[in-house]
């Protein structure tokens, strides 16, 4: 099978890795140095004490993976969801009939607009849940080993079997879903945990949860989601290694002196040695962040349905300010006064 892994990160690297130790032609469209070190040495997967090494045709552009009239089986959609959009215009101009297209990437609203154009026939919803690490350009690796991968189809009566079975012999763990709401609200709720908080205040979760004021935020964070997802009759799911369910149960249900444990091992489970995607976003330095995939959907969503969500919403303005400059992140540096105070206009109007 030919397939094209467009945005050759962490995970889009890991998966067309495996696809190509199965004999599949695999392509990768990363950036040029990427692609240099890529071409001189292979891509290298570490999982369970064991190294790979395999050898993907490598392009620096889709301009490049399409010179030629290629077609491709698959594409895969691995690229930050920021960058979907502009990712979306070279995809409709070089390539506007597409087989297949499965989406990688965490948040809410990734598809709709791909399946607006394609059609929802062609339009795979995927969630990774495997904690990966690039430890090099061309060495990633894989932290935890019982993860996997979720995919769900877009449109009612899609049958996604046999792309399910296509990870599922790579050595993935592949599980099929029915309702692609609920997965990428599931993964959602699993990725902010810890996430905008750890950001804005550049510290580790764990950290943060020491101060009783940064967990419950938290708390009130994930139970305006969780309302919201009620409101949309939206079920929450358990993702592969994942147990979503078990958190919500506990937002719901728990004392906070009980549930802080299990957040915190949600946390260190699930991102392993790494910092939180959001604060990543911001040492960047590209201006861009997935939190309005997160906690700006969430807020957006609540709006639509008549639930208030006013930790969320700050939390997404107050990280996008940052992001933009227009606060200054050393203000905030470990210091969860200074965060009360500018969320004080959100919870307090």
């Amino acid at each position: 099978m030919k397939i094209l892994v467009y945005g050759a990160g962490a995970v889009g690297g890991y998966l067309g890795a495996r696809l190509s130790h199965q004999k599949h032609q695999v392509s990768l469209v990363t950036r040029e140095v990427t692609a240099e070190i890529v071409k001189a040495n292979g891509l290298s997967i570490s999982e369970a004490g064991r190294r790979d090494t395999t050898y993907p045709t490598v392009f620096t552009s889709v301009v490049e993976a399409f010179n030629e009239g290629q077609q491709y089986d698959l594409i895969i959609l691995s690229m930050k969801s920021y960058d979907l959009t502009s990712s979306f215009d070279a995809l409709v101009a070089f390539c506007p009939d597409p087989n297949m297209l499965i989406t990688t990437q965490n948040g809410i609203g990734i598809e709709q607009p791909l399946a607006e154009h394609f059609g929802a026939q062609r339009v795979i919803a995927g969630s990774v849940t495997i904690p990966l690490r690039k430890q090099t350009s061309d060495h990633i690796v894989v932290e935890k080993d019982d993860r996997g991968l979720a995919l769900a189809p877009t449109q009612t009566g899609q049958n996604i079997r046999q792309w399910a079975a296509l990870f599922q012999k790579a050595g993935i763990i592949t599980v099929i879903e029915s309702d692609y709401h609920a997965m990428k609200w599931s993964k959602a709720l699993l990725n902010m945990v810890g996430n905008a908080t750890s950001a804005i205040l550049n510290r580790k979760p764990g950290l943060l949860y020491k101060s009783d004021y940064i967990f419950n935020l938290e708390v009130q964070m994930l139970r305006e989601t969780l309302r919201v997802m009620k409101a949309k009759k939206l079920k929450v799911i358990d993702l592969p290694g994942s147990p979503a369910k078990r958190l919500a149960f506990g937002i719901r249900r728990m004392p906070k002196p009980l549930l802080k444990p299990i957040l915190t091992s949600i946390v260190a489970s699930g991102r392993g040695n790494k910092m939180p995607s959001f604060q990543l976003d911001l040492t960047s330095g590209k201006g861009k962040s997935e939190v309005i995939f997160h906690n700006g959907a969430i807020a957006q969503a609540g709006q639509e349905v008549g639930v208030p969500t006013p930790v969320n919403t700050a939390l997404n303005d107050i990280l996008m300010k940052l992001t933009r400059e227009e606060l200054d992140w050393r203000d905030f540096d470990g210091r969860p006064k200074r965060l009360a105070l500018e969320m004080k206009p959100y919870l307090n109007p």
